[in-house]
């Protein structure tokens, strides 16, 4: 018998999407402390370094904003096994490329293909909301936050300690477990959408952002999506300028970073697998969003505020609830999102996510291109070195005003149901 006709056979569970999440998670966390430093040593200056980095993740992040939607209404008309086993194997050819590289310009292309095969976010997503109720969908993706916190500790820590004993290995070992959770899915991996309830495919459906605009017109969720936008511009300038921003500041390397990044993943990990359903069943998804986006505001500002390194382990502490924002919106667009468009609209989602991973570090990568001029001249506890955290703050600012709209627009609207009734 065929793996296909046997992993048919097969019972959907969470635990097998949730290993390929771990994994590719993990994936991407092991690159992000040695990414910059590898950079760094093809390059004679702080500038060039921070440019040539968010060339990167420019270019990374457009490959998986046009390919998202793509690879989720592939996953609408073909099924979900496919397009993640695919991607897998592209994953490992990819970097075993970066690990072989000796010149920028390879290293570009490398990360080129890299995003055009790790853009199945919306596929797992889908997945996942294939095989539970609508009202478990917080949950899921909460476990979802598990997996994803537990990849971002263990990756980082890992490629922090093994990019000290040579820059390239962490990348032949992405490729290697790549190439291991490609067959695990070639293999084990079930199928869980049944071929009835697959969508036709279409150019439009695929389109990212034509997508984006038909989820901004919808009354019930538009502003919403605005959040989910600019929290993921936010959180993309956190992520793609922290290791650039505690090396220029307080000298980390990438053990350091590896070390710190270790932690945001611990967080992600307690706020999504033991607070989410706690906080969504106390105070609901809108609000729980609107506490995640309060406590990031106040942590963001504080990051770049301190003037010493230490100083970032506590805040990580106090942005736990910030973790949780992502998933809850996740589910509040799932569960009003029919079954046959779950993975073109999760698919516009993380298309979204990762355009404002190429607008986040292309602007925050300037600002601290330019503010890497001053390294040898201003102080490393000045604040203007933090610009980029305050931008972040100002954003989620933004979003908390943006939220209370929505809350009051649905209140409205409720009341108006019941006086008609």
């Amino acid at each position: 018998m065929s793996s296909t006709n046997s992993s048919s056979k097969r019972k959907p569970g969470m635990p097998f999407i949730l290993s390929l999440v771990f994994i590719d998670m993990f994936c991407l966390g092991i690159i992000i402390p040695v990414l910059p430093i590898l950079i760094g040593s093809h390059t004679t200056d702080p500038q060039t370094q921070a440019l040539w980095y968010g060339a990167l993740a420019v270019s990374y992040g457009m490959m998986e904003f046009f390919l998202g939607p793509l690879l989720g209404a592939l996953s609408d008309k073909f099924g979900r096994r496919p397009i993640l086993v695919l991607s897998m194997f592209g994953l490992a050819a990819s970097n075993f490329m970066i690990g072989t590289v000796s010149s920028l310009g390879m290293l570009l292309f490398a990360r080129i293909i890299a995003g055009a095969t790790q853009s199945t976010d919306a596929v797992s997503n889908a997945y996942a909301a294939d095989i539970t109720k609508p009202e478990d969908r917080a949950k899921v993706f909460g476990q979802f936050g598990i997996a994803f916190g537990m990849g971002f500790i263990l990756g980082p820590l890992l490629g922090g300690w093994l990019g000290d004993i040579n820059i390239n290995l962490p990348f032949y070992v992405v490729g290697v477990l790549a190439l291991v959770n490609g067959l695990y899915g070639l293999f084990m991996l079930p199928e869980s959408l049944p071929k009835e309830k697959r969508a036709s495919f279409s150019l439009r459906r695929a389109n990212p952002v034509s997508a984006f605009v038909v989820l901004v017109r919808r009354r019930d969720i538009g502003l919403l999506i605005v959040v989910w936008v600019l929290f993921q511009l936010a959180f993309a300038m956190m992520i793609e300028s922290w290791v650039l921003y505690t090396n220029f500041r307080f000298g980390w390397d990438a053990n350091m970073n590896g070390i710190a990044l270790g932690c945001v993943g611990v967080a992600t990990a307690i706020a999504q697998g033991g607070l989410m359903k706690v906080f969504v069943d106390k105070f609901g998804e809108e609000r729980t969003v609107l506490i995640g986006l309060f406590t990031g505001a106040v942590g963001f500002a504080l990051y770049g505020l301190v003037p010493q390194g230490w100083m970032m382990f506590p805040i990580i502490v106090l942005t736990i609830p910030l973790y949780l924002t992502g998933p809850a919106l996740l589910a509040i667009v799932s569960k009003a999102t029919k079954p046959t468009e779950q993975g073109m609209t999760i698919g516009s989602l993380m298309s979204v996510r990762t355009l404002m991973v190429v607008i986040g570090p292309a602007f925050a990568t300037s600002v601290l291109g330019l503010m890497a001029k001053q390294v040898g001249v201003l102080p490393h506890s000045d604040m203007r070195l933090g610009m980029v955290f305050f931008i972040c703050a100002l954003l989620s600012v933004i979003c908390i005003a943006v939220v209370n709209r929505h809350l009051s627009r649905s209140r409205k609207a409720s009341e108006n149901a019941e006086s008609i009734a």
